[in-house]
């Protein structure tokens, strides 16, 4: 039997290489990203890869998005779980100096969302005894690197809350993934960020590219497939690409 994983954040960078190294690996997918246009485009390519797929546009962080998510994936059958790529960095300002919106913005995208789909998906893969739940992490979750302040919280935050899922339901498989420095449209905005904390940043991310540190989406996404038939191994824990 085939099997339906949610995929957040499926329009552009590690998301949209996962949801079509997925679709190659045999699974189903509910694709869902803010954008809807990119989103749209996604789900097309992976439809040409012979997968079912169906695409929820809007923040995941909403209740009724995330509901949605997990309603279609039920309904496409075979629901197995779902992996939480979505995220907003907003880099720049020292974390005192961000505008409340921006802050709520990142916290959102990051924590909310993996918290609602929780809400709704956790019922149903407890139910059925299986499954697999990913959260895409980040080294940030344990820095202090000036500029990044309230992704690093909300990273923190979305780790802590994977590792509880995982202590309360240990019959369905839950990890964080840490994908390493890989070369996405928020690096981008790092390498370009404003504000006082800029200085450091460009330091530290245009360093990166300069380096030739960078992995490519791609090489991120074909990590985590390769991951998922193990994730039990993980439960509870942080795997990245080098445990490939």
């Amino acid at each position: 039997m085939r099997r339906t994983l949610i995929l957040t954040g499926a329009s552009r960078g590690i998301g949209r290489a996962l949801a079509l190294e997925l679709a190659q690996a045999g699974y189903d997918l509910v694709l869902n990203a803010r954008s809807e246009g990119p989103l749209k485009e996604v789900a097309e390519e992976v439809r040409t890869l012979g997968a079912r797929v169906e695409a929820v546009a809007g923040s995941a962080g909403q209740a009724p998005v995330a509901e949605e998510l997990v309603k279609k994936a039920e309904a496409l059958g075979g629901f197995y779980g779902y992996i939480h790529n979505a995220g907003v960095l907003h880099p720049g300002p020292f974390l005192y100096e961000i505008a409340e919106g921006l802050f709520l913005e990142v916290l959102e995208a990051n924590l909310i969302a993996g918290y609602q789909l929780a809400r709704f998906a956790y019922p149903l893969l407890r139910k059925k005894g299986e499954g697999v739940v990913v959260y895409v992490g980040s080294g940030a979750a344990e820095s202090n690197l000036p500029g990044i302040g309230a992704y690093a919280v909300a990273k923190a935050a979305e780790e802590h809350l994977a590792r509880q899922l995982a202590a309360e339901v240990p019959e369905v498989p839950c990890f964080i993934y840490r994908p390493g420095v890989v070369e996405t449209e928020m690096q981008r905005q790092a390498r370009e960020a404003q504000g006082s904390a800029a200085p450091v940043l460009h330091q530290v991310f245009r360093g990166y590219k300069v380096e030739g540190r960078l992995l490519s989406p791609k090489e991120a996404a074909k990590a985590l497939v390769r991951l998922l038939p193990r994730a039990r191994q993980f439960h509870g824990k942080i795997a990245s690409w080098r445990d490939v």
